[in-house]
């Protein structure tokens, strides 16, 4: 009888899913528009800031890990429980809940017993603020040869952190630091509220 993924340790989890790195595929823009379609469907729309398509996937031409990531920005006022029993009925998992110092909450879709499914997403919920992650996107989008530079930092990384998610995101750190300050002066207050 094989487990639930709820009852795996963290070490059996990072082997079923394993760090994967793919070319761009042109359809994780259509995963996200269809995603973030449902998403408007299920939550009020009074309590949706803003939707948007981050990390390496949502950069054209970047290698990424075949995932959809999904930044949901939320209103201070929405009740929180309800929306996660929104999204948990709508296909969702909750893979983390922090709720202060700041609310920072993941959900999944497309995690299975026997891996991935064919599509799969990472919802990332959180209040409206003034998020690195959009920085960090806009600034791949505009200087290639940084989105380049990313792809070969991720590429070197695989073989050591093929079954260690966090070490694999840890050892990009620095360099997503770097390019999101560069991204911050360049832009401005582009995503302050």
């Amino acid at each position: 009888m094989s487990k639930e993924l709820s009852d795996m340790t963290l070490e059996e989890l990072w082997k079923l899913f394993p760090i994967i790195l793919k070319e761009h595929n042109t359809d994780y823009l259509n995963w996200y528009n269809d995603e973030k379609q449902q998403l408007l469907e299920i939550i009020d729309k009074g309590d949706i800031k803003r939707i948007n398509h981050i990390g390496s996937s949502s950069v054209k031409g970047l290698i990424s890990k075949p995932i959809v990531d999904i930044l949901l920005e939320i209103n201070n006022e929405i009740n929180i429980d309800q929306l996660i029993s929104k999204l948990i009925n709508n296909g969702w998992t909750i893979m983390s809940s922090e709720k202060s110092p700041i609310l920072n909450m993941s959900f999944n879709k497309g995690y299975t017993i026997k891996g991935f499914a064919e599509k799969v997403f990472h919802l990332h919920v959180r209040y409206y603020d003034n998020w690195n992650e959009l920085y960090f996107r806009d600034y791949l989008r505009e200087h290639e040869e940084v989105a380049d530079e990313y792809g070969r930092l991720k590429l070197s990384l695989l073989d050591k952190y093929k079954n260690n998610r966090d070490g694999y995101t840890n050892a990009k750190t620095d360099f997503i630091l770097k390019y999101t300050e560069k991204a911050k002066e360049e832009f401005g207050d582009k995503y302050k509220p």
